[in-house]
């Protein structure tokens, strides 16, 4: 399956900063989707060092990115980006599966999974 995940240069500058102080650069970078949030799907994106069975991975821009099987279908043709302003930064996914996303753009769904939302939400 081909992912098409694009990572935009302010992405990858600060993904790469951040695995650097961690103090492992062979770490990957693992993107991933879970239950959860107001929507009912809930981004996860973190460093790892260990392939999964189901795992697909693919190089971009000299990071290598790991996506569980499950996860795949729906990061489809997503984009990373990263935004400094006054109260910080963060990275923002624009995701063209989501058919619905909080206000916060953490949460999301799509017309073929609407997830778990959260209770407290």
């Amino acid at each position: 399956m081909d992912l098409n995940i694009t990572v935009t240069d302010a992405a990858m500058h600060r993904i790469k900063e951040m695995r650097k102080e961690e103090g492992n650069e062979s770490l990957f970078l693992r993107l991933g989707v879970k239950g959860g949030g107001c929507t009912g799907l809930t981004y996860g994106m973190g460093f790892d060092n260990e392939l999964k069975d189901d795992d697909q991975s693919f190089e971009n821009k000299g990071l290598k990115i790991v996506i569980d099987s499950e996860s795949a279908p729906l990061l489809r043709d997503v984009t990373i980006d990263y935004k400094q302003n006054m109260m910080g930064g963060g990275f923002i996914i624009n995701n063209p599966n989501a058919i619905a996303t909080c206000g916060c753009g953490q949460s999301f769904k799509t017309a073929a999974n609407a997830g778990t939302p959260a209770k407290d939400c």
